[in-house]
């Protein structure tokens, strides 16, 4: 996966008047470089901090807010009001910005000079009512905002605004992207379905579908030597079992797994899109489910939905932008079965053949079995558990006027004991906090079976796309209660039908 930060940039939005003079500006304009700096320099925020002139007059902030939405390059603004900023200045650039906002609330001293405070130091230093100014006409507007608090050097701050700006890339990430569904759904399940119009309108992602036959002859015109070197490359990578290496019985099976890679890829990278499904009734002249292919296409970035299910690849996608760089990974998941033995609850998640190797710091085993579903030869998948840990799972739900996004804080644990005749990628999980409630809450809100597992990203990061998006997020973590969830889902339900409008 390329570096999605790399071209990305946030801009750094200062507010002052002409009231103070030009010394005093001066000051300003030196002191927002260093805030500024501050956050350009840290290591948690993985995005370009870029400095631009104070901002002084409606008209200036009016432009500079069309400016950040005509930019490409721009994923944010973080607003700072250094001196006292009148607000009405802010009304016409706040009504045009679309871009996501940041308000840092910060000074560019840490300590008080008390013994020299004179009020020359006053009128410079005003950020504690300037930027309540600023916090008045953006909560009078309804204008969608992340707030830090803090001094701009400060860790706690950095990974704020770090996490925040990783949200904002993962929202950029799916405004203007293409998700290619080879299939349609699985049938007669409806959680896979949706609105995919709606999810254009509210996530920017265009959803569209191909014929699989379009995929089989990218498949079957994978180069010979292209399958060599693919093939290869899982030697070196991975722990292939004898069959299907090179001179084992079942070598062909895992050929045709490189030309499956091969093919998807070049597909999607035709079409541009960053984002797939599969399903497993919908296989035209594949020989195989892909398993192996988009294990290595999602440990690559690409989201991913199983059975066609595009709302969970949407997921997957944004998870894997927001989590790039990090320790840990993402992938599709789904709540397959149940330890229920008192005091050792668990979630034992799988899926058919497509969990990420990103999930794992081990070396996954190459294997091949049996499908009994799909009626096509045995397909080739990678095997592993993956990493105890913090993590979180994610659904999506279309609730016909709205999306919910369902998410569950969880604990990684290894399996109680070997898992040697399940031949999928795993893992295993105590959900916060217990099992019974979590449960509880998760089929009030609705939320789907199959989930993105996310270990590099936590709650933080998904509140803030949740924010970014305005898209209800409904929590499950050790504070949860059922009674108190299912209040939580109706005060949710009546503030996202009102703030809809007519």
């Amino acid at each position: 996966m390329n570096n999605p930060f790399e071209t990305r940039q946030i801009w750094f939005l200062t507010g002052s008047q002409d009231l103070y003079g030009e010394e005093t500006l001066a000051q300003v304009a030196e002191q927002s470089q260093h805030v500024a700096a501050h956050l350009q320099a840290s290591d948690d925020i993985p995005v370009e901090i870029v400095w631009k002139p104070v901002l002084k007059d409606a008209a200036s902030i009016r432009r500079l807010a069309l400016e950040a939405n005509a930019d490409d390059s721009c994923i944010g603004v973080i607003t700072w009001m250094h001196t006292f900023s009148p607000a009405k200045m802010w009304i016409t650039g706040l009504d045009a910005l679309a871009t996501p906002l940041l308000h840092l609330h910060t000074q560019a001293n840490v300590e008080l000079p008390w013994a020299d405070i004179d009020m020359d130091f006053m009128n410079l230093n005003q950020a504690a009512h300037g930027d309540r100014e600023f916090g008045y006409i953006a909560a009078r507007m309804s204008v969608p905002r992340k707030i830090v608090v803090g001094h701009a050097s400060h860790t706690g701050v950095q990974q704020q605004v770090g996490r925040w700006a990783r949200a904002a890339a993962g929202w950029a990430a799916l405004r203007g992207a293409t998700l290619a569904r080879f299939g349609d759904n699985m049938r007669y399940v409806a959680v896979t379905e949706g609105d995919k119009t709606e999810a254009e309108v509210r996530f920017g992602i265009a959803v569209n579908t191909w014929g699989v036959n379009e995929l089989v002859e990218r498949v079957d015109a994978a180069p010979a030597e292209q399958i060599d070197a693919l093939v290869a490359e899982y030697e070196q990578l991975y722990d292939v079992v004898p069959e299907l290496k090179a001179g084992g019985e079942r070598h062909e099976s895992l050929r045709y797994a490189a030309a499956q890679e091969l093919g998807m890829r070049s597909f999607l990278e035709e079409v541009g899109a960053t984002a797939f499904t599969t399903t497993f009734e919908d296989l035209g002249g594949l020989r195989q489910l892909p398993g192996l292919a988009v294990q290595r296409l999602m440990a690559d970035g690409y989201g991913f939905g199983a059975e066609g299910d595009w709302k969970t690849a949407v997921l997957v996608r944004a998870a894997k932008v927001m989590g790039h760089g990090l320790p840990g990974g993402a992938s599709l998941m789904e709540d397959y079965t149940y330890e229920m033995t008192p005091g050792k609850e668990k979630i034992l998640g799988a899926h058919m053949l497509e969990i990420c190797p990103t999930q794992t710091t081990g070396t996954p085993r190459v294997e091949i079995h049996p499908l009994g579903i799909g009626d096509r030869e045995d397909p080739v998948r990678l095997v592993f558990d993956t990493d105890p840990g913090e993590g979180i799972v994610v659904a999506m739900s279309d609730l016909r006027e709205r999306f919910r996004l369902t998410a569950n804080l969880v604990d990684i644990v290894p399996p109680d004991a070997e898992l040697p005749n399940l031949p999928v990628a795993r893992a295993v999980w105590e959900p916060r906090p217990d099992f019974t409630t979590s449960a509880t809450a998760w089929l009030t809100a609705g939320g789907a079976h199959h989930t993105v597992l996310s270990t590099a990203i936590g709650r933080e990061v998904w509140e803030d796309f949740a924010d970014i998006a305005e898209v209800e997020l409904a929590v499950i973590d050790e504070q949860t209660t059922v009674r108190g969830f299912a209040q939580q889902l109706r005060w949710n339900a009546a503030y996202h039908r009102l703030a809809q409008g007519l």
